[in-house]
């Protein structure tokens, strides 16, 4: 029996360093849907330096033997954000009144997929968070609904929809507390 490659977690306050390697792991990541306008690198890369430039980006990469595996990252929202403005229904104010984090991005290569890689992940950058509260959207269509499921089973629950931009599907707008 073989052992699997250790894997380690890296942190990024800054996209200079990592662009490369976030945008690898993406292509990778979403290879099926590349051919769709949302999905593209180009649309990805543009929505990365985006968010790279909001308040509170911070990024938490998955490396094995230098290679990076998987990645997330997010920033934080305040009250009145256009985050919150497409989510409808409106949120309640309790998730609303303080910053939150928007968990941007997650994603693991294929390989690695039901190995824990992708909660150790999330769980390090829920790590570095002061926030109360931690959002993400999610296609409830992506892996005939088992990563709505999957966030579920962390304690995400759904509390909206969101369109982020006309080339977007409909996404399911999730919540949790941050611990």
């Amino acid at each position: 029996m073989t052992s699997a490659p250790a894997i380690e977690l890296r942190t990024f306050t800054a996209l200079d360093a990592v662009r490369g390697d976030l945008i690898d792991v993406y292509a990778d990541v979403r290879a099926p849907l590349l051919h769709l306008p949302n999905y593209a690198v180009t649309a990805f890369g543009e929505r990365l330096d985006r968010h790279s430039g909001e308040p509170g980006f911070t990024a938490v990469l998955a490396y094995t033997d230098g290679h990076p595996i998987g990645y997330a990252y997010g920033n934080t929202i305040e009250h009145g954000d256009r985050y919150w403005q497409r989510t409808t229904p409106e949120p309640k104010d309790e998730y609303t009144e303080h910053p939150a984090m928007a968990l941007k991005e997650i994603g693991v290569r294929p390989a690695w997929r039901g190995t824990g890689t992708a909660r150790r992940i999330h769980d390090a950058l829920l790590a570095t968070r002061d926030e109360p509260y931690v959002t993400l959207m999610v296609n409830p269509a992506a892996g005939d609904g088992k990563v709505h499921a999957l966030y579920q089973s962390w304690g995400y629950e759904d509390i909206g929809q969101s369109q982020p931009s006309p080339a977007s599907p409909v996404l399911t707008v999730m919540i949790r507390a941050t611990r």
